[in-house]
């Protein structure tokens, strides 16, 4: 696995991290924690230097070229899980002025691809209310196909901390059966062609 390192702008201690449980030590419990994790030592300095806003949430430059694809405008999503703790949150993002259009979190014992699973069904119906059909990319190659099934296919075991997710994950396949949203593109992210998807979190 490729080296990573981590930059907390706020959390416990601020600083350059060379490991997950490293940075993961100065954000737990901190609520409105910055970190983001970097392919090089050398981009982790320079991103430390700088403003936490230049490379979280609504920033651009983590935002791929407009003619590296397909479409002008769409929405991303994605999840972010703490395989620790199992505590989970997805948001989606409007491409390509960066605008947050959602951000769920508070789950408890959930997954990554349950995170995924609900974003793009958060996606779908965000634009049902907003009346648009906007194409929809998810870099989740197993959320896509939970979707392709209107099946959330998860193992994750039932526990009292998680009754909220299995409730919402009951919503979703309910909304999913009972909407017509064959107008609306659901798309794999090319990660390997575009970079991290915009609602990338930077965690991994």
């Amino acid at each position: 696995m490729k080296k990573k390192y981590y930059v907390v702008w706020k959390g416990k201690k601020e600083g350059i991290y060379d490991s997950w449980e490293a940075c993961q030590e100065q954000v737990k419990g901190i609520a409105d924690a910055k970190f983001k994790a970097f392919e090089s030592l050398q981009e982790a300095q320079r991103a430390y230097r700088a403003s936490y806003q230049d490379f979280i949430g609504k920033n651009k430059k983590n935002i791929p070229k407009k003619a590296n694809l397909p479409f002008s405008e769409c929405i991303c999503v994605d999840a972010a899980c703490n395989m620790q703790t199992g505590n989970m949150e997805y948001r989606g993002v409007h491409y390509p002025s960066g605008k947050l259009l959602f951000h769920q979190k508070g789950f408890e014992d959930a997954t990554n691809n349950i995170g995924e699973f609900l974003a793009i069904i958060h996606a779908l119906a965000f634009q049902k209310q907003h009346q648009t059909n906007l194409p929809i990319y998810s870099d989740s190659k197993t959320a896509l196909s939970w979707l392709k099934h209107q099946k959330c296919k998860t193992e994750q075991k039932r526990t009292p901390n998680n009754k909220n997710v299995f409730e919402l994950i009951a919503r979703a396949e309910k909304w999913l059966a009972e909407n017509d949203y064959s107008q609306i593109p659901v798309l794999k992210w090319d990660t390997e062609n575009w970079g991290e998807i915009p609602a990338d979190f930077g965690r991994k």
